[in-house]
């Protein structure tokens, strides 16, 4: 486990920041098409908690303490759960197709879970 954490002196190093990443870019590339009367609405919604999520796994990366950790990678938690949310939206509205739908609910999950670990992770390294 040392080795590995001697690899890891960045938050994109990590491999949830690399997966909550490829989601923001599924997101952006699956709203492109969205209605323009969409711009201001779930489009940007949904944008901006993509965005959050590994926005707020590299700011916990820069944190001490493990409480401070987990509260960036809670909120991030927090973050996947609205996206994946908007995506439901998304695709009942007739924004997504099936396909895409499949394809980004799966990748938030995959991440979510990603971030539990890195949570757990934390926790055991304070």
């Amino acid at each position: 486990m040392d080795i590995e954490k001697e690899k890891i002196k960045n938050f994109t190093d990590l491999r949830t920041w690399q997966e909550a990443h490829k989601l923001v870019l599924m997101i952006y590339n699956a709203t492109k098409d969205f209605p323009k009367d969409e711009m201001y609405g779930l489009t940007s919604q949904i944008r901006r908690a993509a965005v959050s999520i590994s926005s707020n796994i590299a700011e916990g990366f820069t944190r001490y303490s493990y409480k401070e950790k987990i509260q960036f990678y809670y909120i991030a938690s927090g973050s996947v759960t609205e996206v994946q949310n908007q995506i439901i939206a998304g695709k009942d509205i007739g924004y997504l197709n099936q396909e895409v739908f499949t394809n980004l609910y799966s990748k938030s999950i995959d991440v979510h879970k990603l971030l539990n670990s890195l949570i757990r992770g934390s926790r055991n390294h304070s």
